[in-house]
């Protein structure tokens, strides 16, 4: 089962490389942070203050050419932990078919800010980050 999750704080630290995001139950308390990089973390926040720059980031791209492409970003899902790496899938739907790519946590975000698609987490995920 997929839980669907907020964006709940993101936190920049300019001389790091790792950034962190915090990931909200969006209808309850649970939450856990994801380390991302900073150019990730920077697109993130800026899409989130609606900040548009003169030409398409990667994100705004890829958006783009899945909006062109005639599909959509339905959903993206935190759908693993090994390792102390997350994983994450993008659904896309085209034409009545549903596609799933493979995707870094933080990639996917982006996309989803990008396209405004909910974010879920898979229950197992939070189980294991509640340890």
């Amino acid at each position: 089962m997929d839980v669907e999750v907020e964006l709940s704080r993101i936190i920049i630290n300019e001389t790091s490389d790792q950034q962190i995001i915090v990931l909200k139950e969006r209808n309850g308390k649970r939450s856990f942070p994801i380390v991302i990089g900073i150019v990730e973390i920077f697109a993130i926040d800026r899409l989130l203050k609606g900040i548009k720059p003169p030409r398409p980031m990667t994100h705004d791209l890829l958006d783009s050419v899945i909006a062109n492409l005639g599909a959509k970003v339905e959903k993206i899902v935190i759908n693993d932990l090994r390792n102390h790496t997350f994983y994450a899938r993008i659904t896309l739907s085209s034409n009545g078919k549903k596609i799933e790519v493979d995707s870094r946590p933080s990639d996917a975000i982006a996309l989803g800010t990008a396209s405004n698609a909910p974010i879920y987490v898979s229950e197992h995920v939070f189980n294991e980050t509640s340890q």
